[in-house]
């Protein structure tokens, strides 16, 4: 008892009311009513925005939607609905900070626990935006697992997750730890925490991941911008790696993601079959038919981007090295999206959550916008094409009968004004209300 009581402090500490420290399970029936309803999939928005949901499903959509007689009705006013958003690039495990060499003191001081308390809150702050579900794309200490648990479990409140345990890489390339002399972190890296040489340590990397909770597998195929040690446009595992990386997963039916600045690097991923790009920032004709070709999803996480952006502009002090490749990447990757979108490659929505504060991850939607493409692509970006891209087509992503009540509701038109995206103020995961600041 003491134990428990312990718990629901620490949660109410954090914020949290205590109703979330144990599983709800949705027994109510609810009719939500807005003036529009935009379904995932069609290429406009409906009047009136009518979804039935009843047991944590939906099973009613539209005027013509039966409607329960016991249902609590939630009209939303001039509102619409729209399935819950869903970010194809997060690190919910990790925290933003301006301050990078506080940020490499915290990584090596805190205690795990602690940081595991970090990221419930950057969870529900995400949840709260409006994201239902995230694809997590590399983590340590399995705290992407622990998180995605205790939100299954209705322990704290958050999205649905796909987590990758950790990216998978080269010795001394972005998805291992660099920037420290020999031996400061331990012994060597190894397939454990997935760092490969060599298309046997690839499959290896992957089984490991798999073994300890991956539902997805995620690789960095090129240099990064973050990291010290490389350039970012390099790249940084072979083509067999990659071919056994992505083959491993895929019998595995995992999903697979690839970190790829660089044009070359993200060629190999493309050829082995992997199912996203992530950044892309200086992909060429070649890679971008090549995507187009095979069905490749274009992830750019243009919100990365942005947050790095805002830092250079107010001045932090971002290590030199990072600061060139930063704007380097910076100065390409508007063009890359542009000439994606021109070539009819398939684009997911997905932020870098961390990179910029997280609760921020529906700028994606008018950074994708300004760039040219339609609002209604933007919001089938993020719901029904990243549905596609994760595997979760026949459970999120759209309202349709049978599939998850994940709804979520933004004042007036988005298709108007696609920044109407960044005020949720209605969120509702699987038939629970996480979020209802009704419109006055």
């Amino acid at each position: 008892m003491i134990r428990r009581i312990m718990v629901l402090a620490a949660l109410c500490g954090l914020g949290l009311p205590p109703a979330f420290a144990q599983h709800k399970e949705p027994s109510t029936s609810y009719v939500l009513k807005a003036a529009r309803m935009f379904d995932g999939r069609s290429n406009t928005i409906v009047a009136p925005g009518i979804v039935v949901v009843t047991d944590g499903k939906i099973t009613g959509v539209g005027a013509g939607a039966n409607l329960p007689s016991a249902a609590e009705v939630l009209d939303l006013g001039d509102a619409t609905l729209l399935p819950g958003f869903i970010d194809a690039h997060t690190h919910l495990t990790m925290m933003y900070r301006e301050d990078y060499a506080k940020a490499a003191l915290d990584g090596l001081r805190k205690p795990i626990p602690e940081m595991a308390l970090d990221a419930s809150v950057n969870a529900r702050v995400t949840l709260l935006a409006g994201f239902t579900t995230v694809r997590d794309v590399g983590s340590r200490d399995y705290l992407d697992v622990g998180l995605r648990n205790a939100i299954e479990r209705g322990v704290v409140p958050g999205p649905r997750m796909l987590v990758a345990v950790h990216a998978i890489g080269a010795t001394g390339g972005h998805c291992d730890e660099t920037g420290y002399r020999e031996g400061a972190l331990g012994p060597e890296t190894g397939p454990e925490v997935g760092v490969i040489n060599g298309p046997d340590e690839a499959r290896r990397a992957v089984r490991l991941a798999h073994k300890y909770g991956a539902t997805i597998i995620k690789t960095c195929a090129t240099g990064g911008v973050l990291s010290l040690a490389d350039a970012v446009d390099t790249p940084q595992l072979t083509q067999a790696e990659l071919d056994a990386l992505v083959d491993e997963a895929h019998a595995l039916r995992l999903k697979t993601a690839a970190h790829a600045h660089g044009a070359e690097g993200a060629k190999r991923a493309i050829r082995a079959g992997i199912d996203s790009i992530e950044h892309g920032s200086f992909l060429d004709d070649a890679g971008l038919d090549l995507m187009k070709q095979k069905g490749t999803y274009y992830v750019p996480t243009l919100m990365a981007v942005q947050g790095l952006s805002e830092q250079i502009q107010k001045g932090v002090p971002i290590p030199p090295a990072i600061k060139v490749k930063a704007e380097d990447a910076i100065a390409h990757v508007h063009l890359t999206f542009q000439k994606a979108l021109a070539k009819g490659v398939k684009i997911g929505l997905g932020t870098d959550a961390a990179v910029y504060p997280h609760g921020r991850n529906a700028e994606e939607f008018h950074q994708m916008v300004d760039l040219g493409m339609k609002p209604i692509d933007a919001l089938k970006a993020g719901t029904s094409g990243d549905a596609d891209l994760l595997g979760l087509a026949n459970k999120t992503g759209t309202l349709e009968i049978g599939k998850l009540a994940d709804v979520v509701a933004v004042p007036g038109d988005p298709v108007q004004n696609i920044r109407q995206t960044e005020h949720v103020f209605f969120v509702m995961k699987e038939g629970v209300i996480y979020k209802n600041e009704k419109l006055n």
